[in-house]
């Protein structure tokens, strides 16, 4: 297990190396980020405008109501994610290939597959609202089985956007057929992301720990201005590891289906990929 954990978290830190070469790929996160925010605001302001969240505390309409306003939400939300990240993807793939991608080649290849993507989407928003209604009404159980549903849906669509990037195939196929990859390489992934988050959590420490010391610091010599400044300087420092990790996600996603369909590394050490995600 040990070897595997590190093989894995081997191929992250060569993930590392392509963004290095290509940093304009956290560009999608960011929009991403934006364009969640634009949606989520767009739905809570009219809720807050028609009087707030408790139009849906009461009755069967209601509550009715609040599930399609809801799947709404989550339609709209996932297909911005999914948009995104398929452009994320898209331009990591051409860099694994040898190219060297533009923020309009990952935009592109994304448009391209808009109609697979909000079908994508839709699949993810009935599963999502399947889950949140088994986790409202059967208690402490409901809660425990949507999260082991939740978690099963996550590990078996994990390499879904990269099949639909790659492939003409429909939303469907694309699930069906990353729950085999899935299956066929043992869940590689799921330890390689373990060691992202791991690294990633570890900066996020340490740039916490060195802010927090940072503002004490001043405190104690009564600058309260320059606080603030910090304050600001520790929040974008968050913003940005969270669009490096982001994009660091995106490209060892495109790393691992490309050496799961085709077994080529690309720019990869082919020992480290070899080791890394062979097969069960």
């Amino acid at each position: 297990m040990a070897g595997r954990f590190s093989n894995s978290f081997a191929l992250v830190k060569a993930s590392a190396n392509v963004l290095r070469l290509d940093k304009e790929l956290m560009v999608f996160p960011l929009m991403s980020g934006i364009a969640a925010i634009l949606v989520t605001a767009s739905f809570i302001a009219p809720i807050f405008w028609a009087g707030g969240p408790q139009i849906f505390a009461d009755g069967e309409n209601a509550s009715y109501s609040a599930y399609v306003f809801g799947f709404l939400f989550y339609l709209v939300q996932y297909t911005v994610i999914f948009f995104f990240n398929a452009a994320l993807v898209g331009a990591a793939l051409i860099r694994l290939d040898g190219g060297d991608p533009t923020v309009s080649d990952g935009l592109a290849i994304a448009s391209k597959r808009i109609g697979s993507i909000v079908g994508y989407a839709a699949i993810a928003a009935t599963v999502g609202m399947v889950l949140r209604a088994i986790s409202e009404r059967s208690g402490l159980l409901g809660k425990i089985v949507a999260g082991l549903l939740g978690m099963a849906w996550t590990l078996t669509t994990y390499l879904t956007v990269p099949i639909l990037v790659t492939k003409n195939i429909g939303p469907i196929d694309a699930i069906k057929e990353s729950a085999m990859i899935f299956k066929r390489t043992w869940g590689e992934q799921v330890i390689g992301n373990f060691g992202m988050g791991w690294a990633v959590g570890l900066v996020g420490i340490a740039w916490t720990a060195l802010s927090v010391g940072v503002i004490m610091g001043m405190a104690s010599l009564g600058m309260e201005m320059a606080i603030i400044a910090v304050v600001g300087i520790m929040v974008l420092g968050y913003i940005m590891l969270a669009l490096f990790a982001s994009a660091l996600n995106g490209i060892y996603t495109a790393a691992l289906y490309r050496f799961a369909m085709t077994g080529e590394t690309g720019s990869f050490d082919p020992r480290i990929m070899g080791n890394a995600f062979r097969p069960k």
